[in-house]
């Protein structure tokens, strides 16, 4: 059968089906346990959890599932040299985005605080709390982490964007690659080159990967349905993610507005850009996005751009000026037809058995 694949094995689920986990409070325990007792694997992103809001999320996904789940943290969460910024640089941020603070009527906010990287208290509640799955971007654990989880029975999952990446991963002895499309909706989680120069399409990076590497690979970015995950396993990949088709869906904890645009004429066009967070990623095109092209200098980073930017659409989202807004969303958005996890779910599983019973016929 078609599901038998490598990663299901590994993974211990029915289907090669994976939700994405999503970050920044847009995934939910609903949405996870609704996946993975589907028989595909649900996922949680963490990586703006504290440890202690990390193991309740933990207990709760287990309460509402006994089946294979995945935690995602990422390994680099802060790109700002010890946590902060420079007085100039920040005033530069200042400037450039002064004009649509003043649209807003609102104003230009304080420095943000300095950023203490998170990762590595995060990982030791992955490892005491021991996730099925433990699943990670923007970089790879040590090699300690890494032997832990193999002690304790978690199953490692990396993210790459470009074929160094993924030979970097499998060098480290990750038990299975995401090979991440820049059709994806998200940050680009690249790691050993400016994410700039990762935009290579899904079914591209998948069919390298596949050429010189072993681990088993995972194909992410421009899938929602049962078609896209069909071309996937004819190019070789093991298992497919699925991000921006379960965001849609009433259970994930993307605000309605979200989940609107995303089935909106407006999810037709789509942006990478580095305006909102200070790392490039992939929305419904914005006024924002669009105007500060090649302004990218003047952006503080990573994530002290999303704390000076969360003012901003604070204040957009109460007056419903959705233009200055990112609402995530991959290239596939158009495509979307299931509002309930559930239907989609069996949607995807319908529309791969029928095209490889097709085959048999």
């Amino acid at each position: 059968m078609w599901y038998q694949t490598k990663a299901s094995k590994i993974l211990g689920i029915q289907y090669p089906i994976l939700q994405g986990p999503f970050g920044g409070n847009l995934s939910s325990v609903e949405l996870v346990s609704i996946v993975s007792n589907a028989g595909g694997l649900g996922g949680y992103g963490a990586y703006t959890l504290s440890p202690q809001e990390i193991i309740e999320i933990n207990q709760q996904i287990r309460l509402a599932t006994n089946k294979p789940y995945n935690i995602n943290l990422w390994v680099s969460d802060t790109d700002a040299a010890d946590g902060s910024v420079s007085d100039e640089q920040f005033e530069k941020a200042r400037q450039l985005f002064k004009p649509y603070f003043d649209e807003l009527g609102i104003a230009l906010p304080g420095k943000p605080a300095p950023f203490k990287a998170r990762f590595e208290n995060q990982v030791e509640v992955i490892l005491h709390e021991r996730p099925p799955v433990f699943s990670f971007m923007f970089g790879v654990p040590s090699a300690d982490i890494l032997e832990q989880c193999r002690r304790l029975g978690i199953v490692t999952v990396g993210a790459a964007t470009t074929l160094d990446e993924a030979i970097f991963l499998e060098s480290a002895g990750v038990d299975l690659i995401i090979a991440s499309g820049f059709e994806a909706g998200g940050h680009r989680p690249s790691f050993l080159a400016p994410a700039e120069s990762s935009t290579m399409g899904t079914f591209v990076l998948l069919q390298l990967i596949k050429e010189k590497v072993k681990t088993p690979v995972i194909a992410a970015g421009g899938i929602a349905n049962g078609k896209g995950v069909a071309a996937a396993l004819v190019l070789g990949a093991d298992a497919a993610q699925i991000g921006t088709a379960f965001l849609a869906t009433a259970e994930s904890n993307a605000t309605p507005v979200h989940k609107q645009m995303l089935f909106s004429d407006a999810a037709k066009y789509t942006t990478l850009s580095r305006a909102f967070t200070g790392r490039l990623g992939r929305g419904i095109t914005s006024r924002i996005a669009k105007e500060l092209v090649q302004q990218e200098k003047g952006f503080l980073p990573f994530p002290l751009q999303t704390q000076f930017m969360s003012h901003l659409r604070k204040a957009a989202t109460e007056q419903e000026k959705w233009d200055m807004i990112l609402f995530w969303g991959g290239q596939i958005a158009p495509v979307l037809k299931h509002v309930k996890a559930g239907d989609l779910m069996r949607s995807i599983l319908e529309e791969t058995t029928a095209y490889f019973d097709h085959l048999k016929a």
